[in-house]
């Protein structure tokens, strides 16, 4: 399983650090989770195959993570190459279709009839989805971001790769993520910030160590949190996987445990 950090910020421009996009390989799939503005160019920049993308995963409908969705089902229609007519899935929570309608209405029918079969799922928390062959498996929990939104864990090959999305601290999501071999999680906030429905780098440490992960991947840092201090307190609170601060074009490969 190959996981590739295509945006690791936020909506607020930072060509290094472009809005929320992570790409999961794994055997013939191609999860893109969430797809904020700059996803489509930044696949191209990592020379990821945006053509081959069997699956997008929307964890809420903000703009930052969800803003380059229409620009990837429009290239899709227009440039997809020898993988015209595959299939494609677009998942999401509780009112997808809705937000994929409205977009039709006022981008056009290339939303949805990307020109291949476009399938939408809509996933309440607690929900599960098999992808593709059915080699990997999407499952879905609530998370405190907003009244939709949803963190994703994707299970194939012995391995495990967990995202937040966007969320305040939600003790539930340490089960849910539990033994994930990749946490990616946001950071978004110093501690002590008054905003609760985002992390702080104690919180993430919380997470992170009730999850049991192998390895923590930050992302969606805001100027006020400080990269090297997020580290030194996830350090502190007793965290010894190995964590990267998230960059635009990181690459993780994952193997199974011995």
């Amino acid at each position: 399983m190959r996981v590739t950090v295509v945006g690791s910020g936020t909506l607020l421009p930072n060509d290094r650090h472009r809005s929320p996009a992570h790409l999961v390989e794994y055997g013939d799939q191609r999860i893109l989770l969430d797809c904020g503005p700059g996803s489509v160019h930044g696949l191209d920049r990592d020379g990821r195959e945006w053509r081959a993308i069997s699956h997008v995963a929307i964890t809420h409908f903000h703009t930052d993570h969800m803003g380059d969705l229409p620009a990837l089902l429009w290239a899709w229609t227009h440039g997809a190459g020898p993988w015209h007519g595959m299939r494609r899935t677009v998942v999401g929570p509780c009112g997808m279709r809705r937000v994929l309608e409205a977009m039709s209405v006022a981008y056009g029918d290339y939303v949805l009839e990307p020109g291949s079969p476009l399938e939408v799922v809509e996933l309440e928390p607690g929900g599960c989805r098999t992808l593709g062959s059915g080699a990997i498996g999407i499952r879905a929990h609530g998370t405190v971001h907003t009244s939709e939104s949803l963190a994703f864990r994707l299970d194939g090959g012995g391995c495990a790769v967990g995202y937040t999305g966007d969320t305040g601290a939600h003790t539930p999501l340490g089960s849910f993520f539990s033994g994930v071999d990749l946490l990616i999680s946001e950071c978004s906030v110093p501690d002590g910030s008054p905003h609760c429905n985002h992390l702080s780098p104690g919180q993430v440490a919380d997470l992170a160590l009730a999850a049991g992960a192998r390895r923590l991947v930050l992302t969606h840092m805001y100027p006020t949190v400080d990269p090297d201090e997020a580290v030194a307190v996830i350090r502190a609170a007793g965290f010894a996987g190995g964590i990267d601060v998230g960059t635009d074009g990181l690459v993780r490969e994952l193997t199974p445990m011995p």
